[in-house]
């Protein structure tokens, strides 16, 4: 088997491509990397240190570093075109690119930040999240290098009091669209689930902590956390629904 998927298991990024390999039956193996240490892996791998970086091997029979989930998504429905998640109807497949970019920007990165601000705050809850998967050593480490860990994370990703109140803002409305839209039609693209659908649940999935996901989520989370997602409950319905029926 060829294909690596190098990702931090807490990513929601990396879940989308977990997701999307898995829907299309795909073998691969992951190399679960530790925040900070990571770099030293990814700077060798690809332009930037971000995951997720999928490597596969290419026609050539050499092997191929794709990184970035909305790349990776396209690199795998044009390998692998069996159970696609890009709709062909040109159409259809503008609305589903304009979802995905959509939930990308106002979902991920905000989910990313608001949830930190809180689970940074409880290293007894976030480091075993950071830590899944990984070295047997990676626990450890994150608790003896969690005061230098923390505020570089808080720095690199903006995550602060008043970025986090803002976050909060943006996922609120993209629920809030969301909600409208599923009220809607079963899917948010056509009459079949797509690249949109799932990337709308893989990304807010660190706030519905469903099955599937491939983390043993915390048994409490913060407590701002869950007034929010108790606000929302009703409205992250169809959310959970579709990691129950496509997950």
């Amino acid at each position: 088997m060829s294909r690596i998927l190098y990702q931090f298991p807490i990513s929601h990024y990396c879940e989308k491509v977990r997701w999307a390999m898995d829907h299309k039956g795909l073998e691969y193996k992951l190399k679960n990397l530790l925040p900070g240490l990571h770099l030293k892996t990814t700077r060798k791998m690809a332009k930037k240190s971000s995951v997720p970086i999928l490597v596969d091997t290419n026609k050539q029979g050499l092997p191929e570093q794709i990184q970035n989930s909305h790349i990776i998504l396209n690199y795998l429905d044009e390998t692998y075109p069996e159970k696609s998640l890009t709709p062909k109807d040109a159409e259809l497949l503008e609305q589903a690119l304009a979802w995905e970019k959509y939930c990308d920007v106002e979902i991920g990165v905000h989910v990313r930040r608001y949830c930190y601000h809180y689970l940074l705050s409880e290293p007894k809850v976030v480091i075993p999240l950071l830590a899944h998967g990984g070295p047997w050593w990676g626990g450890l480490f994150l608790k003896l290098s969690f005061s230098k860990v923390e505020p570089i994370m808080r720095k690199t990703m903006a995550i602060n009091e008043e970025g986090a109140n803002k976050s909060e803002g943006h996922i609120q409305q993209a629920i809030d669209k969301l909600y409208e839209a599923y009220q809607k039609s079963e899917f948010l693209v056509g009459n079949e689930f797509s690249r949109a659908d799932l990337t709308a649940a893989s990304l807010l999935a660190p706030l519905i902590m469903p099955t599937g996901y491939g983390l043993d989520w915390p048994e409490k989370i913060p407590e701002a956390l869950q007034v929010f997602v108790d606000k929302n409950e009703v409205k992250l319905a169809r959310i959970r629904q579709l990691y129950q029926d496509h997950r």
